[in-house]
């Protein structure tokens, strides 16, 4: 069953589900995204990739609206250190490649460094077949 968040206006925001077909989060990010809205989605995505043990996450920006560098430090030092922590090892990260929420997501990239395999992408399908790539790859 899929989490909904809502922003102060009582519209979702971010929408978390474990997909159990393909073992991975699926977060699909929706709108602007403030620096408290962005905090809470990224922590609530934990609590599914901790809950099944799982170690792979498909992060959808596409509909993300403007930028959102004012949580990347938090992401790259809180939030990345406490999902690697349990366990997360990939983090497929899908953006439209002209907008301003891909320059955040390429400042969170260079951030992390070598410390997540992380993928961005301009396509979801993509993105899922690298994930399956990475799943293959574990277990053989």
């Amino acid at each position: 069953m899929a989490t909904e968040l809502l922003n102060g206006f009582g519209k979702v925001y971010l929408t978390i589900a474990y997909d159990a077909p393909n073992e991975w989060v699926y977060n699909n990010w929706i709108g602007y995204q403030t620096y408290t809205g962005i905090m809470a989605g990224a922590d609530a995505c934990l609590v599914p990739l901790r809950e099944n043990q799982c170690a792979y996450l498909l992060n959808d920006n596409r509909q993300v609206i403007g930028p959102w560098d004012h949580a990347v430090e938090w992401i790259v030092t809180t939030w990345a250190n406490n999902a690697i922590a349990q366990g997360l090892t990939h983090f497929a990260h899908v953006v439209s490649v002209d907008s301003l929420a891909a320059q955040s997501a390429t400042a969170m990239y260079i951030g992390l460094g070598e410390r997540l395999q992380m993928r961005m992408f301009d396509n979801v399908d993509e993105a899922k077949a690298w994930l399956r790539a990475a799943q293959r790859a574990a277990t053989a």
